[in-house]
């Protein structure tokens, strides 16, 4: 009889311990794949930028190795400077010609100007003497002849005042006056600004703190704009590109927390939070979309849910262990603090 009870006990409490265990197995599921999603599709990423000159020339210094880390402002490379050092030389003497070429300028102006002055003064005269015996032809004080010569050189007078007008614009033009300011002086300073600035492109330093990777040059090597030299690695701002399945992405939001995991340092647990969710990616049917990532699908016979790319800042570094870009890394989404 014993038996016959406790039997249908020990079903009731299995069905009941089953019943327990799938809820919290369902919740374990929930909190694992919705509340805290987590991927191992990851990897630790860092800006690059190639960096080349603004100048062309062969390059006569190199003081970098590969995979060296740099400073900002430490040198990477120098062009051969020596074309622009004669380039501002020659803008130099330019500026001083044209300074001295001014300063005569103003003198032929400032002569200008007095000659203008003198025949003005000599119209002024004419004038007067003619006013003052034009009324004195009626009393016969004074012949028709005498009336008509003023007038003559009045006339004359007047036609030298327009000459020495149209001789000071000349000399005012070439000048080069503008507003206050000498066109011809700031065309030669702008020059010699221009061939400063080239001659200071000729030494190119590190624009960040970074590590150098693919150096793959030497000095002799011909460089130019739009060659890069040198790829920098952006030791500012690391990140990691962690690829979630879209069933996730509805439950990531920019600014959560998350915790990352780098097989590199396993002894580690690094802080981020989710700058944003990328918003296309590359169409696996064969739609070419220029500019989106590409994340690739590991089967073929199977319809694979898509992911997309989520970026997360990295908040915290070991500086024992600096990060290397291209590692691969598990990031669990922790949510809001």
């Amino acid at each position: 009889m014993a038996d016959r009870n406790i039997k249908p006990l020990v079903g009731r409490l299995l069905s009941a311990f089953a019943i327990v265990a799938a809820l919290v197995l369902g919740l374990v599921v929930w909190r694992t794949y919705y509340a805290h999603p987590s991927t191992d599709d990851a990897y630790v990423r860092a800006d690059s930028v190639g960096i080349a000159p603004q100048v062309t020339g062969t390059l006569t210094e190199l003081p970098i190795v590969d995979n060296q880390r740099v400073h900002q402002g430490d040198l990477l490379f120098v062009v051969d400077p020596r074309p622009y050092e004669s380039a501002l030389h020659e803008a130099a003497a330019k500026l001083n010609l044209t300074r001295v070429e001014i300063r005569s300028l103003e003198d032929g102006v400032r002569t200008a100007e007095a000659a203008l002055r003198g025949r003005e003064a000599d119209a002024a005269n004419a004038r007067q003497y003619l006013h003052r015996i034009e009324p004195l032809l009626a009393k016969r004080f004074v012949t028709e002849n005498e009336v008509f010569q003023a007038r003559s050189r009045l006339a004359a007078a007047d036609a030298t005042v327009e000459s020495a007008r149209a001789d000071l614009a000349k000399a005012q033009s070439s000048l080069g006056d503008i507003g206050g300011a000498n066109a011809r002086i700031e065309d030669a300073e702008a020059a010699v600004e221009h061939a400063q600035l080239n001659l200071g492109y000729c030494r190119v330093v590190a624009p960040f703190d970074g590590y150098v990777t693919n150096l793959n040059t030497a000095v002799g090597q011909m460089a130019g704009p739009g060659h890069p030299v040198v790829t920098l690695i952006d030791d500012r701002t690391w990140y990691v590109m962690a690829n979630f399945r879209e069933e996730f992405v509805g439950h990531i939001e920019s600014g959560m927390q998350a915790e990352v995991f780098l097989p590199s340092q396993p002894d580690r647990r690094f802080k981020g939070r989710v700058q944003g969710i990328g918003w296309a990616v590359f169409d696996q049917s064969g739609a070419d979309l220029e500019g989106v990532p590409k994340v690739e699908a590991t089967l073929n016979w199977v319809r694979l849910a898509q992911r997309f790319p989520v970026r997360i800042v990295l908040d915290e570094r070991d500086g024992t262990f600096p990060f290397r870009m291209g590692a691969t890394a598990v990031v669990t989404i922790k949510g809001r603090r």
